[in-house]
């Protein structure tokens, strides 16, 4: 691919945050196929592979089973990419780890633990930590901090699991804020999720659909607007819950009132917006699979991740370029629309230094 006059496969592929399966190269052949063919821009690792595809029964390791491992496995990764890749991981702390200290890795601290500590220094501190192994392993891309507001105590997936800094969205924002620069400072970016905020739910968007409209309150947006005019957003992840009040009819992935809407429009951000991951019961168990990449597409996301992990399909990245090409094709999705994202995404790979 020629970052400076890409064709519009090459500039789809940039669009894409894929999950594989594999923990050494000689694994690794469908993956290398996908980049090589379909000049995927993304890669997210896993440590275990979830229930579903061919595997028969029981978590089995799916990319990461020690430090030297995964640095083997991302440097030939790395090789095999025309373009520079973003390879990201969910690596908040806490519950919510894939780099766990049983395969060697430090342990970490959850974004609840620092929140009641309240010590922005120990934020830093504790983030510089996880950033410094990224880094050293070849990560240049953490999907973290969760900004959601802890709101709602019987929430599953925020509170149950312990991702939130706190239900006050000042103290939210300024831990954040430490988390990204420290990671930053390692030459890590970051990814504030989950927008508008899943903090009020009482449901888990893995497990289908989730609908916030009486929950949801404007605060949730204080930490994604503090960091965004702070200059301290890389990426916004989307969530995928159902919030009446700004869309009537679409989950926040496919709304363009809530990604071009409010969070381009009204809040002024104008890096990488990437999807939750689309296979989550959420999404797939209401649109089909072209309507909902056309759909996320037409919102303004600009990547569409893809986790491969809780449906495993070896042929989701050829579907999904077909899909957004066809969308050009057929006049549905403008080519000027798959530029602007295309640009987004190798502006963030300029700002980690993979392209110039």
């Amino acid at each position: 691919m020629s970052v400076s006059s890409p064709t519009l496969r090459e500039k789809i592929g940039q669009m894409l945050l894929l999950g594989f399966r594999g923990t050494e190269p000689a694994e690794c052949d469908l993956i290398v196929r996908d980049l090589r063919e379909h000049h995927i821009g993304s890669l997210i690792l896993f440590d275990q592979e979830m229930a579903g595809g061919t595997i028969d029964s029981g978590p089995r390791r799916r990319n990461i089973v020690s430090p030297d491992q995964v640095r083997r496995l991302l440097a030939h990764l790395q090789a095999q990419a025309a373009v520079p890749l973003l390879v990201a991981i969910d690596q908040e702390g806490g519950r919510v780890n894939r780099l766990k200290p049983d395969y060697g890795f430090p342990a970490s601290v959850s974004h609840e633990e620092l929140g009641r500590l309240d010590q922005p220094a120990e934020t830093y501190r504790q983030a510089a930590l996880t950033a410094q192994t990224l880094a050293s392993l070849g990560f240049n891309l953490n999907l973290a901090p969760v900004v959601d507001l802890d709101a709602n105590p019987n929430n599953p997936i925020i509170k149950g699991k312990r991702r939130s800094f706190s239900s006050d969205p000042e103290a939210v924002a300024r831990h954040a804020a430490e988390f990204v620069k420290a990671h930053r400072a390692h030459g890590v970016l970051c990814c504030a999720k989950h927008f508008p905020g899943h903090g009020s739910a009482a449901g888990d968007t893995h497990l289908g659909l989730v609908d916030v409209t009486a929950t949801w309150h404007e605060r949730e947006l204080i930490p994604f607007q503090r960091l965004i005019q702070a200059d301290r957003c890389d990426v916004i992840m989307s969530a995928h819950v159902i919030n009446r009040r700004l869309d009537a009819n679409l989950p926040a992935t496919l709304s363009p009132a809530v990604q071009t809407g409010l969070l381009r429009g009204q809040l002024g951000f104008r890096g990488v917006i990437t999807s939750d991951d689309l296979e989550m019961k959420a999404i797939s168990s209401h649109y089909g699979l072209e309507e909902s990449v056309l759909l996320a597409v037409e919102a303004g996301i600009d990547v569409l991740c893809f986790g491969n992990n809780m449906n495993y399909d070896p042929a989701i990245a050829a579907k999904v370029v077909a899909i957004i090409e066809r969308g050009v094709t057929s006049g549905r999705l403008s080519e000027a629309r798959i530029n602007d994202s295309c640009e987004r995404v190798l502006a963030l790979k300029r700002r980690v230094g993979i392209v110039r």
